[in-house]
């Protein structure tokens, strides 16, 4: 039997939050020491909103579902950030093209994990909303038959004047 431990903090459990760190750790091993403000501008706002990924997906983690999905959307657009930089860094010669295609290759597949998350949690957030509808209308129609029933009892039962 595999002996499977939980975290005390669940998001630490998740995959898409230990990738994004993967790749905030594989950024700051791979990019250089800046050597001008503008380098460095760009070197602190890739790993920003690289960071922001993770952050992102630790707070809508704790939320409900629906928060969670805007939570991962903000973390999308952290990643789409992330692609711009690393397009700036390379143009301007702060990265060579092998790791460019690293980083983007990080971004892909964050991007489709998160995605499937995504989409995972809108189906889940449906079927909970069919759900909630479908026990609200058996709640109704007891309640309807039950009157029914006596509304039928008063009808059957002798005028008392």
């Amino acid at each position: 039997m595999e002996d499977k431990t939980t975290n005390f903090f669940r998001f630490e459990d998740l995959r898409i939050y230990t990738k994004a760190l993967d790749y905030n750790r594989w950024l700051l091993k791979h990019l250089p020491q800046s050597t001008n403000d503008c380098e460095r501008k760009v070197i602190e706002s890739l790993c920003c909103s690289s960071m922001d990924i993770a952050l992102n997906i630790v707070e809508g983690s704790s939320r409900n579902k629906t928060q969670f999905d805007q939570y991962l959307r903000v973390a999308k657009t952290a990643m789409k950030e992330c692609l711009v930089y690393t397009e700036i860094a390379f143009n301007i010669g702060l990265i060579d093209t092998e790791d460019r295609q690293k980083s983007r290759d990080y971004i892909t597949e964050l991007m489709r994990m998160i995605s499937a998350l995504i989409i995972s949690l809108q189906r889940s957030v449906h079927r909970q909303k069919e759900r909630t509808f479908d026990e609200e209308f058996s709640q109704q129609a007891l309640e309807y038959d039950s009157l029914d029933s006596q509304t039928s009892t008063l009808d059957d039962a002798e005028p008392q004047f």
